[in-house]
């Protein structure tokens, strides 16, 4: 089982969901880079649990202890080792489940994979807790890209079928009040650029909740000041690159950039985007490619969306098998799980997409 990501900058997440913590290294940051704390754990606190209705109930302070790598707070060049201990599992929670695969989890391709020695409690290494060194990382890479004036924001854009108003792809990189809207999202507790469609994605988590089952979504990201060139061709080009990373988010089963799906339906002459000079700077009248073309960046703001499946962990009784006994038995989910994941995946999308560009940067 490996977690290796990187080309320049490589970072390796290691732990379980009940193991004693999680953690990650990173390799090859440069040295003399000052790390803001304060920032860092601001941006944790947006994934962790227990801190809304819609979220699990499991509580983690999720306190980071730095173990290698710094040096009165600044990179000294060695890899950059961060620990993560876990403190509230309950492995008495996922017993049944050694026997009985829950559906739409990773339970059976996992027993198959790696037999009966898989970590089962909390899901093992397929956990979205994994997700927490994960935004340790992209915390980091965040603060490193935006001291070169690079900016990641993301919104909540749909959750069940209630939308959110999508980011302007074009505005959203020169226009001030986009700007300061871009920034006001990572204030916001539930962030949506439609306050009214937030307060009603609420309503319908709360009302699966109740009912005991779950939704899910899809988040939208925009990165600006992104400078042409990054990525490359073929296997290497940034939509490879950020897809890599963003598919370690558990639960995360669809991306598209720019137009995306939509421009299988339409014709050339809607979908292409003409190139026009804006002052010294070679641009596009419209964003419709998303920022990237032929794997590399071209300038313009970057926009992806990134959709989430429902969380399959539900109150509700549901058809699977005995592995022992090799027969069809019923099963009841216990334990603490999100009604629904996209508000904390949210930050995880950023956390991601900042580890893909700055190992490209």
């Amino acid at each position: 089982m490996s977690s290796l990501y990187g080309n320049k900058i490589k970072i390796s997440i290691f732990g379980q969901s009940h193991s004693a913590a999680i953690g990650v290294v990173l390799d090859a940051l440069p040295a003399g880079t000052e790390i803001d704390f304060e920032e860092l754990n601001s941006f944790l606190r947006r994934r962790a649990p227990g801190n809304a209705v819609y979220a699990t109930q499991r509580r983690e302070e999720d306190k980071l202890e730095f173990l290698s790598g710094l040096v009165d707070g600044i990179t000294c060049g060695a890899p950059l080792s961060i620990l993560i201990r876990n403190t509230d599992a309950r492995p008495r929670d996922y017993e049944q489940l050694r026997d009985i695969p829950r559906p739409s989890h990773a339970d059976y391709t996992a027993y198959v994979k790696y037999g009966r020695a898989h970590d089962i409690r909390g899901g093992g290494a397929f956990s979205g807790r994994l997700t927490a060194p994960l935004c340790a990382a992209g915390g980091i890479c965040l603060q490193l890209l935006g001291r070169q004036g690079i900016n990641v924001a993301a919104h909540i854009a749909q959750i069940g079928k209630v939308c959110d108003r999508p980011f302007d792809p074009v505005l959203i990189g020169e226009n001030e009040d986009h700007i300061r809207e871009m920034n006001s999202l990572k204030e916001k507790k539930f962030p949506v650029l439609d306050d009214e469609a937030g307060r009603c994605m609420l309503e319908a988590i709360e009302e699966a909740r109740r009912q005991g089952d779950s939704l899910g979504g899809i988040v939208e990201c925009a990165i600006t000041g992104i400078p042409a060139g990054l990525g490359e061709p073929m296997f290497d080009g940034m939509e490879n690159r950020l897809a890599a990373a963003l598919f370690a988010i558990p639960a995360l089963k669809g991306l598209e950039f720019g137009n995306g799906f939509a421009a299988a339906g339409l014709r050339g002459s809607e979908n292409n985007d003409a190139f026009v000079m804006k002052g010294d700077a070679i641009k596009t009248a419209t964003n419709r490619h998303g920022g990237i073309l032929g794997g590399i960046t071209s300038g313009m703001p970057l926009v992806f969306r990134v959709a989430f499946k429902p969380t399959p962990s539900i109150a509700m009784e549901q058809d699977s098998v005995s592995l022992s006994q090799g027969k069809n038995v019923r099963l009841t989910v216990t334990g603490r799980h999100d009604p629904c994941i996209v508000p904390r995946a949210l930050p995880c999308v950023e956390a991601a997409a900042a580890i893909a560009l700055y190992d490209a940067m």
